[in-house]
C-alpha cells in the first residue's frame, strides 16, 4: 500500500492531507482539475473528501450541496454514501455544503444547453455546458436533479473512503487491506474489528486504489430501504432551525410594501402615521418599494398599514386580459422549430386535421414559508441567512446589488420550507441586505402572505396550439405551437447558456410520431415569471395528454390501447401505463369517469389512472392510481410521497391554484383565494413503484405533469365536455 506523495489534485491522482484536524481530503476522475475542499473540521473531527467527515466516536457527517425542501435529499444522499462506506445508520448525520466548485449541478447545466444552448455547449454529450458550470460553482437544487447528478459522487466518496479506512485497518494488523472490509461502522477482518473513529485520521496517510472500489448497490444493505430519514426528528420536536428562526443580537424585524407589477414607482409614505406604531425603529424607502423596522415584525406589518404607500406606473402595467392577448399574439407569429421530423406542414395541410387550443394561468407557488432572510453587515463583510435553491447565484446577485464582492459574503443555506422553485428567487435576500446596510444592525425581512401572492414569481401562463392527422387508428402527423415567455422558465444563473432553457420542456411529446413539429413562441408580457415545480412540463403535460385523449376519441380507439400503439419504442412508460390502468380498475367503458395521462420525463417514467365525477356543479376527484418507473431506488417511502405529492400538487392547479391580475394587482391576495383543495376533496391515492435495477431517475417532480390532464380526461368520459383550460371549470 503507498503512502502519501503529496501530489495536486488532477482528474488521475489523488491529494491527502494529513492530521486530524486537516483531515484526508481526496479527489478522483470525476473532480474538476484545480478545486480543493473547503470543509471545516471540528475537533477531533477528520475531514474524509468533499462529501464526507468522521469524528473520534465514529460519526459520519455527509456534506450536501442540495437543499432539503422535504424532499428527502439529505436522507437519499447520505443513504447513498452510507451504503457503500458500510455505516451505521444511527450514526450517520448531515450538513449543508460550502460553496464550492466541487458540487456544481452540472447535470442540470447540461439540460439547459441540450434545451436551448449554443451549439458550441451542446457539443460532446454537454461537456462544455459541465465544465462551464463547475467553474461557475453552479450550485442549484432544481429539475429533480439531485439525485441524478449526485448519486454515483457520493458512492464513489464512500467507497473511496472505506478502502482508505481498510488500508488503515490492514496496517495495523499486518495484513492486506483487501482483506479487511466494512460494516455497522467497523473495519473487519475476521474477529479484528475496528471503529471508524480510531482509523480515521491514520488513513489521511495513505493513497487511495485508482479505481474505487464500489460494491454491488444494495450490499451495504442500506440502499433500497426506508431508513429513518435525517431531516424528520427536528422537524417533529420542533428544535430544526428555518430562517425565520434566526435571532441575531440588536436585529429588528422588517416588513415590506412593493408596489403594482410592472416597473412602479414609490410616491409618497405617511411618515408620522407610522411612527406612531409601537415597537417601530425606522423606515426605509427605494424607487419601488418602502420597509418598517421594529421590534417585532406583526409591529413592523402594521406600520406599512399606517405608512399608507402610493405608487405611481412607471411602464406597463400587468393584466391578464392583456396577458391573454400577447400570448395569442406570439401564437400568431414566427416561433422556433425545437423538434422536427417529416414534413408537418405539407401532411397537416387541407381538411381532416384535428385541431385544439390549451392553455394554463400563473400560477402561485403557495409555499408555507414565506421569502425571509436575515442579513448583518459586519465592516466589509455582509453575512446573510436564507432559505434558497441557488446559494451561489444568490451571492452573486447580492454582490452584483450591493457592490460587495462575492468573496465577502457569506451566504448560510437554511433548511427550506416549501420551495417548489420559490426559493429560486433571492429578491428578500437583496433586500434584506439593503435594509442592514441602511439600519447599520442586523435585519430580518420577512414577505407577508399578500406580498407573496402581488409580487412572488409565479410560474408562467402558456396556451398551444396543437394539430395533428389520424391514419388507421394512429397518429400520422403532429404539430404544436407553444406560447410562453421566453426565459421564463430559466432557472438563474442559465441565463448564460441559453435565454429560453426549459421554457418548452417537455413540449415534444413521449410518444413514437413518424411526422413531428414543435415550436415554441416566445410571449412578451409585462409580469416577472419563474420556475414551479415541474417547470413547463406542468403546462405541457397538460396540452399533450389533453390532446392525445381528443385524438383517441376521434379515432373511436379506447384511450388505453390508443396510447399503447404509440409506445413501442418506450417500454419503461408503457409497462407503467399497462400497470396503472390495472390498478385503477381500468374499464375503457363510456362514461365510466376514467381518465389516463404518461409521461417520460427527469429520467424516470410515470403513468396515472383517474377516476372524476361531478357533485352539483363541483369537480370530484375520486381516485388517482399511479405506477413510476424511477430506476434504481435508494429510500422507497420518500420516492413514493414525492410522487403522492406531486398528484397531489397537480390535483391542485386542475380544481384551484390558478391567480389573475388587473391593473398590476394579483386578485389574489391570500392562500384561501386559491380554491385548493382540502382534506376532505382528497381522492383515493395509490402509488406502486417498479422494481428496476436502472440509474436512478428524477421525482419529486414527476408526477405533477400527469395529474391534471387525467382528471381532464376523466372528466371528459363522465360527462362528454372536453376542458382545456386549467385550472378546470365546467362550462
Amino acid at each position: 500500500m503507498a503512502r502519501s506523495t503529496g501530489r495536486g489534485i488532477d482528474r488521475r491522482t489523488l491529494l491527502i492531507g494529513g492530521g486530524a484536524g486537516a483531515g484526508l481530503l481526496l479527489a478522483w476522475g470525476l473532480w474538476p482539475r484545480d478545486y480543493r475542499p473547503n470543509l471545516a473540521a471540528r475537533e477531533g473531527e477528520t475531514v474524509l473528501n468533499a462529501f464526507l467527515k468522521i469524528d473520534t466516536t465514529g460519526r459520519v457527517t455527509a456534506v450536501v450541496p442540495q437543499a432539503e425542501m422535504g424532499q428527502g435529499i439529505w436522507t437519499a444522499l447520505a443513504q447513498a454514501l452510507a451504503d457503500e462506506l458500510g455505516a451505521d445508520w444511527r450514526q450517520v448525520g448531515v450538513e449543508p455544503a460550502p460553496l464550492n466548485p466541487l458540487y456544481a449541478n452540472t447535470l442540470l447545466a447540461a439540460d439547459a444547453a441540450a434545451a436551448s444552448g449554443p451549439a458550441l455547449l451542446r457539443g460532446a454529450g454537454g461537456w462544455a455546458a459541465r465544465e462551464w458550470a463547475t467553474r461557475e460553482a453552479l450550485t442549484i437544487t432544481a429539475g429533480s436533479t439531485s439525485v441524478r447528478m449526485f448519486e454515483q459522487p457520493f458512492r464513489v466518496a464512500g467507497a473511496t473512503a472505506r478502502a482508505l479506512l481498510c488500508m488503515a485497518a490492514g496496517e495495523r494488523l499486518g495484513a492486506d487491506w483487501q482483506a479487511c472490509d466494512t460494516e455497522a461502522g467497523f473495519v473487519v477482518r475476521g474477529e479484528d474489528r475496528f471503529r471508524f473513529g480510531e482509523l480515521a485520521a491514520q488513513a489521511a496517510g495513505f493513497d487511495p486504489p485508482s479505481e474505487p472500489p464500489l460494491r454491488r448497490v444494495g450490499i451495504g444493505g442500506l440502499s433500497g430501504r426506508p431508513v429513518p430519514r435525517l431531516d424528520l426528528p427536528a422537524k417533529v420536536d420542533g428544535t430544526i432551525r428555518y430562517a425565520g428562526d434566526v435571532r441575531l443580537p440588536n436585529m429588528v424585524f422588517a416588513a415590506i410594501r412593493h408596489g403594482p407589477i410592472g416597473d412602479p414607482l414609490l410616491t409618497a409614505v405617511d411618515l408620522a402615521a407610522a411612527d406612531r406604531q409601537a415597537g417601530v425603529v425606522g423606515v426605509v424607502r427605494t424607487d419601488t418599494w418602502v420597509a418598517a423596522l421594529a421590534n417585532n415584525w406583526w409591529a413592523a406589518d402594521r406600520a406599512l398599514d399606517k405608512l399608507a404607500p402610493r405608487f405611481a406606473a412607471g411602464g406597463a402595467v400587468a393584466d391578464s386580459a392583456g396577458i391573454g392577448k400577447a400570448l395569442d399574439a406570439a401564437l400568431s407569429a414566427d416561433g422556433e422549430v425545437i423538434a422536427s421530423a417529416g414534413d408537418a406542414e405539407s401532411v397537416l395541410t387541407g381538411p381532416g386535421a384535428i385541431e385544439a387550443r390549451y392553455e394554463i394561468g400563473l400560477s402561485p407557488h403557495a409555499t408555507l414559508e414565506p421569502l425571509v432572510a436575515t442579513a448583518r453587515v459586519n465592516g466589509d463583510r455582509i453575512e446573510v441567512w436564507a432559505p434558497t435553491q441557488a446559494p451561489q447565484d444568490a451571492v452573486s446577485t447580492l454582490a452584483g446589488a450591493t457592490g460587495f464582492p462575492a468573496d465577502r459574503i457569506t451566504l448560510y443555506p437554511m433548511p427550506v420550507g416549501g420551495g417548489f422553485g420559490h426559493k429560486l428567487a433571492h429578491d428578500a435576500i437583496v433586500e434584506a441586505a439593503t435594509l442592514a446596510i441602511h439600519a447599520k444592525r442586523p435585519v430580518q425581512l420577512m414577505w407577508s402572505r399578500q406580498e407573496e401572492m402581488q409580487r412572488g414569481r409565479h410560474a408562467p401562463p402558456a396556451r398551444a396550439h396543437l394539430s395533428a392527422r389520424l391514419e388507421a387508428g394512429r397518429i400520422a402527423a403532429w404539430r404544436m405551437r407553444l406560447a410562453t415567455p421566453g426565459g421564463a422558465n430559466l432557472i438563474p444563473g442559465l441565463a448564460r447558456i441559453g435565454e429560453n432553457a426549459f421554457a418548452a420542456a417537455g413540449a415534444v411529446p413521449s410518444y413514437e410520431l413518424p411526422v413531428l413539429s414543435v415550436a415554441h413562441c416566445p410571449a412578451e408580457i409585462a409580469l416577472p415569471t419563474g420556475v414551479a415545480r415541474a417547470g413547463a412540463h406542468a403546462a405541457t403535460g397538460f396540452f399533450i395528454e389533453g390532446f392525445v385523449d381528443e385524438l383517441a376519441n376521434a379515432a373511436a380507439v379506447d384511450p388505453l390501447a390508443f396510447r399503447m400503439r404509440l409506445l413501442g419504442g418506450n417500454p419503461r412508460l408503457t409497462r407503467c401505463l399497462s400497470e396503472a390502468a390495472a390498478a385503477g380498475g381500468w374499464s375503457g367503458e363510456p362514461r365510466a369517469g376514467q381518465g389516463l395521462a404518461c409521461l417520460s420525463a427527469f429520467g424516470s417514467h410515470v403513468a396515472v389512472m383517474a377516476e372524476a365525477a361531478l357533485d352539483g356543479d363541483a369537480i370530484r376527484v375520486v381516485r388517482l392510481a399511479a405506477v413510476a418507473d424511477i430506476g434504481r431506488v435508494i429510500h422507497p417511502d420518500s420516492a413514493r410521497q414525492q410522487i403522492e405529492s406531486g398528484l397531489i400538487w397537480g390535483l391542485a392547479q386542475a380544481l384551484g391554484g390558478s391567480v389573475n391580475t388587473a391593473d398590476g394587482r394579483v386578485r389574489q391576495t391570500g392562500l384561501d383565494a386559491l380554491r385548493l383543495p382540502r382534506l376532505r376533496d382528497m381522492p383515493e391515492i395509490s402509488v406502486s413503484l417498479i422494481r428496476s435495477g436502472e440509474a436512478p431517475g428524477g421525482v419529486a417532480e414527476l408526477a405533477v405533469p400527469v395529474a391534471a390532464p387525467a382528471i381532464a380526461n376523466a372528466l371528459f368520459a363522465a360527462t362528454g365536455k372536453r376542458l382545456r383550460s386549467l385550472p378546470l371549470r365546467m362550462p
